[in-house]
């Protein structure tokens, strides 16, 4: 087994003898899928036919109020930093699963099935919520809240103190069915929805602002000025409206759909959010301003602000454009939910149920049921604003996991990839070729030892017969490896330095009620951490692995390791920001994650018995299993 890694001989291949405890499975690493891993799987494949308001109310009225459109731009910023680093990595590593998919090729599998797992949360709730918005919308078109048909209208249970919404679940059902007929299908009928949502928003900015020089704009005339929730309060709204600039992750989670992913999913993501961020933004700014953020209604916020100037037909205008978007805003909820599942389950980390595509629509129909079951019962049963703070969890975590992955890309790319136990044969034969069936071989020393010429022959001699006949070369060739394992050493431990770094940074400041020396001292310990982090990746040569990495010819980030550790403050910063009462509510939900991992996805992963061999020569593995086969 010449080519065989150590890494799977001490475990992370998923069967070795020193795994104390399991837990060498947690930085256990996959394949970015390719040509041969597509092909070798087996199953359907992914159709590839492809080429956000409700949150107002509940953000100004709690957090921002008239500074809403600075929470819009400060979450915007933060998404743009991580847009950069999602373009990348989604024309790099084009399958389905997107931060999960990226996490787990970077990372490693424990906090790849964390971010999975969190995203499950996400998309889930962010879902519901959005259903609960949108029977109020439609009640207003019926004449008012108490309009609806009995079936449609929300019905209060005294004895549960619940508000059950059985519009909302109906939405959802409908939803997920035209998801189920395939993704051209859903997609074509998304585009005209949001087609019709940014018309509305446009006549929202042009109308409200009209009205709003007309009157003066009086949400703006406050006594307590225009942050009267503190730039504290503002930053809190910026961590909860995260959650609207969602739509290029989505964009990413359906990369395998896309005919041309490395140059269609980058322009993609930039739309997304470049779109989101400036109607958002102009939204925001003309409503708060329309009417005084403490008297905003919060399941009709825009509407009701036109209704409140006396303009009751744009109000019908404003309710049409808010139940489209809504109903965009849902169906790209629950677009990207199965396709993470799938992904998790084609790598054995939840049951192969959910990893089932239909053969004729082409879509993961099962997976799509499933979410659509869960997402109407919450839909049915919670309140938004219960829901409001956990929707952005899972895309910060998401975003900040993106950004470590970008450095670990260019700094320390994986140099071992696992195959099946099933190509065994092949990759015997591939190191029998070489010469070299030494059974202790390094997998770090394969890429430069290991090689073919025009003839087969090696380019590079074996181990000892270069210590014998070619002093000098061997000399060189160690001094060569040792300084690139130390580059990876020294890069490797900077990254984490860094991340704990921007963790303490990001803590203190955002922590007020500690003493101001202790803070302004753990500020300084974390910000000496960020910066040297900072200076060290710049200094030391970017991995050179990292040109042949996945697909190539994609979209490149610029400016890293800036742009990556920028990203990931204020991404971590905003998490934090989120409130402990968020936090409580997803902690429960990653505790449950874990407990499944630790005994159904870590014992079931498909790197179970997987061997691990260097990645420069997996195609000619491929190609020699191929060979056999024929």
């Amino acid at each position: 087994m010449g080519l065989v890694s150590d890494s799977q001989k001490d475990g992370r291949g998923g069967g070795g003898g020193n795994d104390f405890l399991g837990l060498k499975s947690l930085v256990r690493r996959k394949q970015v899928d390719s040509v041969h891993t597509k092909t070798s799987s087996g199953g359907h494949q992914l159709a590839k036919e492809l080429s956000v308001s409700h949150l107002i109310a509940i953000v100004a009225r709690e957090h921002s109020g008239p500074a809403l459109a600075f929470s819009f731009l400060i979450a915007g910023i933060a998404a743009a930093l991580s847009a950069f680093c999602y373009a990348e990595l989604a024309s790099r590593c084009p399958s389905a699963g997107s931060a999960y998919h990226y996490s787990y090729i970077c990372v490693g599998e424990g906090l790849a099935w964390l971010i999975g797992w969190a995203l499950i949360l996400e998309y889930t709730i962010g879902g519901s919520a959005v259903a609960r918005g949108i029977s109020p919308n439609l009640a207003l078109l019926f004449g008012g809240a108490d309009s609806l048909p009995g079936f449609l209208a929300r019905h209060y249970i005294p004895g549960l103190n619940l508000v059950v919404d059985p519009c909302a679940a109906i939405l959802v059902f409908v939803v997920t069915g035209l998801l189920c007929v395939g993704i051209k299908e859903s997609t074509l009928v998304q585009s005209i929805v949001t087609t019709a949502n940014i018309f509305a928003m446009i006549f929202v900015i042009i109308a409200g602002g009209y009205l709003g020089f007309k009157s003066g704009w009086p949400g703006y005339e406050l006594p307590v000025g225009y942050f009267p929730f503190g730039v504290d309060g503002m930053l809190a709204g910026a961590s909860t409206v995260f959650f609207a600039f969602i739509g290029f992750d989505s964009v990413a989670s359906t990369a395998e759909e896309v005919k041309s992913p490395q140059r269609d999913l980058p322009l993609g993501i930039g739309a997304a959010l470049s779109i989101c961020c400036m109607l958002y933004m102009l939204v925001s700014s003309v409503i708060v301003g329309l009417v005084p953020y403490y008297a905003m209604d919060p399941d009709t916020p825009i509407s009701s602000a036109f209704a409140s100037h006396g303009v009751q037909w744009a109000a019908y205008v404003i309710t049409i454009g808010a139940f489209t978007a809504l109903c965009s805003t849902l169906m790209g909820s629950l677009l990207p939910q199965p396709r993470i599942l799938m992904a998790m389950a084609r790598d054995g980390l939840l049951p192969s149920f959910f990893s089932e595509v239909n053969k004729h629509t082409q879509v993961p129909v099962k997976s799509t049921l499933v979410t659509g079951i869960v997402a109407a019962a919450l839909a049915f049963f919670m309140d938004v604003e219960q829901l409001a703070g956990m929707v952005s969890v899972g895309t910060l975590l998401a975003f900040t996991m993106v950004a470590i992955s970008v450095l670990i890309l260019r700094y320390v790319p994986p140099d071992s990839v696992p195959l099946p136990s099933s190509f065994q044969l092949a990759i015997d034969s591939v190191s029998l070729r070489y010469g070299n069936s030494t059974p202790d071989y390094d997998v770090e020393n394969s890429k430069d030892h290991i090689g073919t010429s025009g003839d087969n022959t090696p380019l590079l001699p074996g181990k000892g017969e270069a210590t014998v006949r070619y002093p000098l070369i061997a000399k060189e060739a160690a001094q060569v490896l040792l300084n690139e394992g130390n580059r990876r050493k020294i890069a490797g431990w900077t990254i984490m330095l860094t991340c704990v770094g921007a963790l303490v940074l990001a803590s203190a400041a955002s922590t007020v009620d500690l003493p101001s020396s202790f803070r302004f001292s753990l500020c300084g310990a974390g910000g000496v951490l960020l910066l040297s982090g900072l200076i060290v990746l710049t200094s030391i040569d970017q991995d050179d692995a990292r040109h042949t990495f996945g697909h190539t010819g994609g979209f490149i980030c610029p400016f890293v390791p800036l742009l990556p550790i920028a990203c990931i403050l204020i991404n971590v910063y905003l998490l934090i920001n989120l409130g402990a009462a968020t936090w409580t509510r997803v902690s429960i939900w990653l505790l449950v994650g874990v407990f499944v991992y630790a005994f159904y996805g870590r014992t079931h992963s498909s790197l179970v018995d997987a061997v691990y061999v260097p990645a420069a020569h997996v195609d000619e593995i491929y190609q020699s299993s191929a060979n056999s086969l024929a």
